[in-house]
């Protein structure tokens, strides 16, 4: 290692936004951690560790103490269970919001007799939080909601736990980023995933379908509304320089920063969506209809869309994003350089 860089933390190193963050480190040692190692080779150190046991806490703290970094960027967090393999929601629950408050207490520890512990902590929620069904543009201060999805109520459980034990990490300044729907080529998620049609499970037809080429249609329930409804997307690159950004700053003297994140610009409708992603539209009776064929995709490991995201599929939720834009003042276009509409085309290069 380097010693004359300051050494980063960065949990969940080998996801998207991991390895797309480490590009922006450059200035830094990171030490990444996951359960897997990552496909680059851009850290100067990597540890396998399972957030979702009990253990890993202790393990965290020993690491903390040796590597002794000023921030740590907490990115560990199962999104896609088909992709990911845990589909047990008890096993996600433990990695996600269990994992959450193992990391918070190894910092707690590692600042108790540090002389220059660590100084910032990040943490990327989700728009997810605050529900699927809002009638405005959400502030920050607006009551979160999350139901029915598991990743959304475990983005909220763990927005609780940062929250409540912020004030224990004994001089760490913590921020929790909610971004909306994570955008651009490399990026693989379960909305992204609606929009291009990838029969994206690990069953044998699924790879089939891959193999020919063949898209799975954009469903949606009967209903001009849910063509209108509006959605935000974030490029991941954007989300990187942003988290990058923070690191770079000073910490802040206020205990919790919350901020919204979302691209510049206009939020777009879903049909815009549709018709920029050249996908096909299917249309049917309600959403125990949509519930249900996506419940069979499922099963049959065809798509990994689950179908508990049906609400978020169906509701619109925005975000106003004034504070951000406040936060980064002259940076704001630097940092989030993609508008809604620019992240989404990112993510249909062949469109």
């Amino acid at each position: 290692m380097d010693t004359a860089k300051p050494t980063i933390v960065v949990t969940g190193v080998s996801g998207n936004l991991g390895q797309r963050l480490v590009q922006q480190l450059s200035d830094y040692k990171v030490v990444g951690i996951d359960i897997s190692p990552p496909t680059h080779s851009q850290i100067a150190r990597f540890v396998a560790l399972d957030l979702g046991v009990e253990e890993s806490a202790r393990e965290m703290l020993l690491l903390l103490r040796d590597v002794q970094p000023v921030a740590v960027v907490h990115l560990a967090f199962v999104i896609d269970p088909q992709r990911t393999g845990v589909l047990d929601v008890d096993r996600m629950w433990r990695i996600n919001v269990a994992g959450t408050a193992r990391v918070m207490e190894a910092i707690s520890e590692a600042n108790r007799n540090a002389e220059s512990g660590i100084r910032q902590f990040i943490f990327p929620s989700s728009v997810s939080a605050y529900g699927p069904d809002l009638p405005t543009p959400v502030a920050e201060d607006a009551p979160l909601g999350a139901h029915t999805l598991p990743y959304a109520i475990h983005k909220q459980e763990s927005e609780m736990v940062v929250q409540q034990r912020a004030g224990s990490l004994r001089g760490c300044s913590v921020f929790i980023l909610r971004p909306h729907i994570l955008a651009g080529a490399t990026v693989e998620n379960y909305l992204m995933g609606a929009f291009r049609g990838t029969p994206n499970g690990k069953g044998p037809s699924a790879a089939r379908w891959r193999q020919s080429g063949r898209r799975l249609p954009c469903i949606l329930p009967f209903g001009r509304k849910y063509l209108d409804n509006k959605i935000q997307f974030v490029h991941v690159d954007d989300m990187a320089r942003l988290i990058a950004w923070i690191l770079n700053r000073e910490p802040e003297a206020r205990r919790v920063t919350i901020l919204n994140v979302a691209g510049r610009g206009e939020a777009l409708s879903f049909e815009q969506c549709i018709a920029l992603a050249n996908a096909r539209l299917l249309r049917v009776p309600g959403k125990w209809t949509m519930r249900r064929i996506l419940q069979l995709l499922w099963n049959w490991n065809i798509s990994a869309i689950p179908p508990d995201a049906v609400p978020y599929m169906t509701g619109q939720y925005t975000m106003n994003t004034d504070r951000l834009q406040e936060f980064l003042g002259d940076d704001y276009k630097r940092v989030m350089e993609k508008t809604n509409l620019e992240a989404f085309a990112d993510s249909f290069p062949s469109n």
